[in-house]
């Protein structure tokens, strides 16, 4: 353990374990840490110099009072409930309470294998990581809630995709973690006691304790706000799986994100969404679609 003391406030570990895992990070081979944003200073991070912040997001290191655990949640996929899925390669490393009363979660993606990596390697490549990086800040500059960048770091593994590409690791901060997919696996799996700890923690933390149908009127404004900003600028997310929403109406999970080149409505730019579920011009519908297929659990 780092002696260094960052103001971690980590709530959700607090939930119940069924919503989550302690793991332990596969760190990098040969990291590099090739850049660190402006948010290093708003984490309150700036005590850390940056081979003590390298080492402490490729999981070398541990800083006192973080943590290493993955979620466990399910989720719609293209319209079929898919069972459990959850984090299976990424790491939230506590959440900070920032000097100014925010509430912000760093998460580590490409940090190895967790309980819930299924087929998957746990890895992450460089291609998709500036990708997402260069992505997410411009959805920032657009004034579009979104998952921001703390860092990335690149290593020398080799991760096999299409071709062999080269491993990094690309740190996220939000909010939260927390998607439509939580409140999917308590119910799913007859979890109602957690539900309700989840609710009610979601209630209190996120939504300054309004009660539960007010808070999910919340919800739904602020989805379909987020999706009107989508619209607007030609954003296609590409995966609006029930696990990949976020409960806060923030943009989160850039897989095969694209914008519109042109008006193409039905533009789908994700090539596995053989049945265009995704299209540019359905975003809307799936949008509601989600929080109605989640809330009906409530």
């Amino acid at each position: 353990m780092s002696g260094v003391d960052i103001n971690f406030d980590n709530s959700f570990q607090k939930l119940p374990v069924f919503l989550h895992e302690n793991v332990a990070p596969t760190p990098l081979k040969e990291p590099v840490l090739i850049h660190v944003t402006e948010l290093k200073k708003e984490l309150g991070l700036e005590s850390l110099s940056d081979p003590v912040l390298q080492k402490w997001l490729n999981g070398e290191t541990r800083l006192n009072n973080d943590q290493t655990i993955a979620t466990r949640y399910a989720g719609h996929q293209f319209g079929v409930f898919a069972g459990q899925l959850g984090d299976g390669r990424a790491i939230s490393l506590g959440e900070i309470l920032t000097s100014d009363g925010k509430r912000l979660e760093i998460q580590t993606k490409g940090s190895g294998k967790t309980s819930f990596s299924r087929m998957g390697d746990g890895k992450a490549v460089i291609r998709s990581s500036v990708r997402e990086y260069l992505c997410s800040e411009a959805m920032h500059g657009l004034r579009i809630p979104t998952s921001r960048v703390l860092a990335i770091i690149i290593g020398e593994d080799k991760v096999y995709r299409e071709t062999i590409e080269r491993s990094a690791i690309i740190t996220r901060v939000f909010p939260s973690n927390i998607r439509f997919g939580h409140f999917e696996m308590c119910y799913y799996f007859n979890r109602k006691d957690v539900l309700n700890d989840l609710i009610e923690y979601t209630r209190h933390t996120f939504f300054e304790g309004v009660s539960v149908e007010e808070m999910l009127a919340q919800i739904i404004d602020e989805t379909a706000m987020l999706i009107a900003h989508w619209q607007t600028v030609g954003f296609c997310h590409g995966v609006m799986n029930t696990d990949n929403m976020s409960i806060l109406g923030i943009t989160i999970d850039y897989g095969p994100f694209g914008f519109l080149e042109d008006t193409a409505l039905s533009h789908v730019c994700n090539h596995s969404d053989h049945e265009g579920r995704y299209a540019y011009d359905n975003q809307p519908s799936v949008a509601a679609w989600n929080p109605a297929k989640t809330f009906t659990l409530f």
